[in-house]
């Protein structure tokens, strides 16, 4: 019967056709079986949500291409398979180009690290081990995403110091998805959140406030500023309120329309310095007498269930300062304890990944008791700080002699915390006849408690989110004046902090299940290494050598036994 139908001429194009079928069948319909413990190549659905809108071709540069020490290879090919991924959803309308900073910009003698440099976007001076010793090299770990006529930046790498680390590489390849998935939901969303910042209380608005208005809030929001004094309530169309170094005591009739702005479901973002510290003051002075703004705003967050005390912080891991050492005009850099450089325990989706943040004269937060509000601690002091109260004098002196170590025993002392819940207004029990009069006049009822789950973040730094400048030209955040162009440069993670809060309390694209993402390291023993590495060199070398020359033989043997007969 087989016979037969081989026979048959008809079957050729019959099993040709099946075959185009087939083909076909398998380039529009195809599956992938993700087998890691974590799911490294499975996308989450808010990423695929957010692929599957995009309607016009997104082209994506990545400045990971280079003589990288291995770990950045690794994270530029963990890159290359993440942008792969996009392309199985999106198809085509993911484009993505390696480039070398190295290279010329199109057209130009300019190359693409001047450019990058030029926008802010400032390299890692990496240092790595070879066999020569150590090695300094320049790495860009930016990508730009571009859609239509919008740019968004992703920064692919924040390591906390320019030292590879095995695990912040880890961490980075973990956010891959995050970070690209959020830029390309940014860059083709067709509304902007609309975001207010308040004034009416000596809030900045000078060079200082450059970077994170112009570079962040105007880019990627609709943003306006307030003064809280004017209107008589807060409008809802704000998605968040941020209140940045307030220098002015707060109303009641303030501290009402901010409860009731939080009570109708606004969320805040708070920047607050309880104490006036001024580092200007310590370099014309020498010193500063450091005492409470009294910006009477305890009883409004004491009841939303957080403290801002009256006292500051103090810490061995800080940043810089240039010092008079020896009174002769010699200058010397010195650790100021007042500068603390915070860390955070990776233990939200706005702090995972995230490197240093520095701060100037932070004050400590307590957690106070609120029926209903969970409080996570976002950001941190190191395990060797301390708190100095106040009123208290400040001087440059006191860093001329070293530290007393033995006084910095306390650990992780709370400076950031998110709290979420349904807040209870403080109020309630003392709102006035004209408070409510007021709030009627504007068809606008009193609530003593929040109609819906909300969430609001408190800062006990209000100089966290400013830049500084040097001859008029405003710095990132979280770059210290002092030190660009010395090797004590380093870009701290401040921008990128307040950028991850916005996003948290306004964007609801629901992402953070890819930024819940955890990869787990796969690191060999290294003494079981060393000490089974001449086993495992046989096993590797010899044996399939081994192998081959037995089954010579055999075949040898039995083509000779064959033919001798």
């Amino acid at each position: 019967m087989m016979q037969k139908i081989f026979q048959n001429k008809f079957w050729i194009p019959i099993i040709i056709i099946l075959l185009v079928i087939i083909n076909w069948l398998a380039a529009q319909f195809h599956g992938r079986i993700d087998l890691t413990n974590e799911n490294r190549f499975t996308l989450s659905s808010a990423t695929k949500k957010v692929l599957k809108k995009i309607d016009e071709p997104i082209k994506i540069d990545i400045f990971l291409k280079g003589n990288y020490p291995s770990g950045f290879r690794q994270l530029s090919a963990s890159t290359k398979d993440v942008l792969k991924e996009f392309k199985e959803v999106a198809g085509n309308k993911i484009q993505y180009n390696f480039i070398s900073p190295e290279e010329n910009v199109e057209g130009t003698a300019i190359t693409y690290a001047d450019t990058l440099s030029a926008a802010g976007f400032f390299p890692i001076n990496l240092t790595s081990q070879v066999k020569e010793g150590q090695q300094q090299q320049y790495v860009y770990p930016y990508a730009w995403v571009y859609y239509k006529d919008k740019m968004q930046a992703v920064e692919i790498y924040k390591g906390k110091t320019p030292m590879i680390s095995f695990s912040e590489l880890n961490s980075a390849e973990a956010l891959l998805e995050y970070n690209f998935a959020n830029a390309i939901a940014k860059v083709t969303a067709t509304e902007k959140p609309t975001i207010g910042y308040a004034l009416g209380n000596g809030e900045p608005v000078g060079y200082n406030t450059y970077d994170f208005m112009q570079n962040i809030l105007n880019k990627d929001y609709r943003f306006f500023t307030l003064n809280i004094n004017g209107p008589k309530f807060i409008p809802q169309e704000f998605k968040a309120l941020v209140i940045v170094k307030p220098t002015v005591g707060f109303t009641d009739y303030q501290k009402l329309k901010l409860d009731q702005y939080v009570m109708n479901g606004g969320k805040i973002l708070l920047f607050a310095d309880r104490l006036n510290a001024e580092v200007d003051s310590i370099q014309l002075n020498n010193e500063v007498t450091v005492f409470d703004r009294n910006l009477e705003l305890s009883d409004l967050f004491f009841s939303y269930g957080v403290r801002i005390n009256g006292d500051l912080l103090m810490d061995l891991q800080c940043d810089v300062l240039p010092f008079n050492v020896n009174g002769n005009g010699q200058f010397e850099f010195l650790p100021w304890n007042y500068f603390p450089v915070m860390e955070s325990k990776e233990n939200h989706p706005i702090n995972k990944g995230l490197g240093f943040v520095s701060g100037k004269f932070v004050n400590s937060i307590d957690t106070v008791e609120a029926v209903g509000i969970k409080k996570t601690i976002l950001l941190s002091s190191s395990a060797n700080a301390r708190t100095t109260g106040s009123p208290a004098i400040v001087s440059s002196k006191q860093n001329v002699t070293a530290p007393e170590d033995a006084k910095f025993k306390k650990s992780n002392i709370a400076t950031a915390v998110l709290l979420e819940g349904k807040f209870t207004s403080p109020f309630a029990n003392r709102v006035s006849q004209a408070m409510k009069d007021s709030l009627a006049a504007n068809n606008m009822a009193y609530l003593p408690n929040c109609i819906t789950d909300n969430k609001m973040i408190v800062v006990s730094d209000g100089d966290i989110i400013l830049n500084e400048i040097i001859k008029g030209n405003p710095l990132p955040m979280g770059v210290n004046k002092y030190t660009v162009g010395t090797q004590r440069e380093f870009p701290f993670a401040n921008k990128t902090f307040f950028q991850n809060c916005l996003d948290y309390l306004v964007n609801e694209n629901g992402l953070s299940e890819a930024k819940a993402k955890d990869y787990t390291p796969k690191l060999l023993d290294s003494t079981k290494t060393k000490d089974d590495k001449t086993f495992w060199q046989i096993i590797n070398i010899v044996l399939p050598i081994g192998i081959v020359l037995l089954f010579a033989i055999i075949f040898q043997w039995l083509r000779k036994r064959k033919y001798a007969k």
